[in-house]
């Protein structure tokens, strides 16, 4: 409980609180799928309190979410469906390659995300964010680590602050957890001893989380979003050179 309190902290300003609390898991000797399916449900409960305080903070762009939010929910479904036929270790090589261009960008472009510069989609670019939130939301099914991470960039890469990219970012992300939590209950491969308390602590965990970065500003999520994707590519990292 007290990781998952950590990990959704953490998720709710700058993403990867998966890197926390699926190693927690996977410790306490969870199968990697049960692992997976019960970070997924726990998340999925305790996301709604992050969600609440970032649509109460005026940062969300309604209209975007509400076109957004169901496609990434659809494209979940499809990542959970194919993870139960297919290992998902062969993403890792992509993975790591994709956040290491993130984090690049991120530190090289020191004024990125200090101010929102977003006003409206072109029609190219909604085309644009519907494919990749769906591609994101297949991945997050599939897979995981690094979504909030690759939200956040897209949004930022859209002209929103930081701020604000962790906002919608969160929203979206939250579409994803709850379609892929239903059909990881469906398929039985969730630890509901685990899942229900480590829920209760992320209710707590992400309200923190969430009110931490409303009141702190870009100042505070910019420097977490860039600590947690180097390390999230340090873990994945890791776990390629340990196969």
């Amino acid at each position: 409980m007290f990781m998952g309190f950590v990990a959704s902290f953490v998720d709710a300003v700058a993403g990867g609180g998966g890197l926390i609390m699926i190693p927690t898991l996977l410790g306490v000797g969870i199968p990697p799928i049960t692992a997976l399916g019960t970070n997924k449900l726990a998340f999925a409960t305790g996301g709604i309190s992050s969600f609440i305080a970032f649509m109460r903070s005026g940062k969300v762009d309604i209209a975007l979410i509400r076109i957004l939010f169901p496609i990434a929910f659809v494209g979940a479904l499809c990542g959970v469906m194919i993870v139960q036929q297919i290992p998902s270790d062969f993403l890792q090589p992509l993975v790591i390659g994709m956040l290491v261009i993130v984090a690049i960008y991120s530190v090289c472009k020191k004024d990125w995300g200090s101010i929102s510069t977003y006003h409206g989609m072109t029609k190219n670019m909604r085309y644009m964010s519907f494919a990749l939130t769906f591609i994101i939301g297949v991945y997050n099914g599939f897979f995981g680590p690094g979504t909030g991470s690759f939200l956040i960039f897209a949004f930022l890469f859209a002209g929103f602050d930081y701020l604000g990219a962790a906002a919608n970012a969160r929203l979206v992300n939250f579409s994803s957890d709850i379609a892929s939590a239903s059909l990881y209950v469906y398929f039985g491969n969730v630890d509901f001893h685990y899942a229900i308390p480590i829920a209760v602590a992320i209710v707590a965990g992400a309200f923190c989380g969430a009110r931490m970065a409303i009141s702190r500003g870009t100042g505070y999520v910019r420097p977490l979003f860039i600590v947690m994707t180097t390390v999230l590519i340090g873990k994945q990292l890791w776990n390629l050179i340990s196969l």
